[in-house]
């Protein structure tokens, strides 16, 4: 699993570096993401239907979000 760090980091950061770290990834791999941008919890699963892939897992704590986003079988 590909840990990706973006705790203090503001939109559209956040997504853009979400995008570019799934690219690198091959179907059934696994992104855990950590952000602290309130607006995450938007554009991240916006997102993740655009590029077809999974959100298993999102966890909120008091002013973070982990997503747990596994790489779909087709192309993005």
């Amino acid at each position: 699993m590909t840990k990706l760090d973006l705790t203090g980091l503001k939109c559209p950061l956040p997504a853009l570096k979400t995008r570019k770290a799934l690219k690198g990834l091959v179907p059934g791999d696994r992104l855990e993401v950590h952000c602290t941008d309130p607006m995450a919890v938007i554009d991240i699963p916006n997102l993740i239907r655009e590029t077809g892939d999974h959100v298993e897992i999102s966890a909120r704590a008091d002013t973070h979000v982990v997503f747990l986003i596994e790489k779909a079988g087709q192309a993005s």
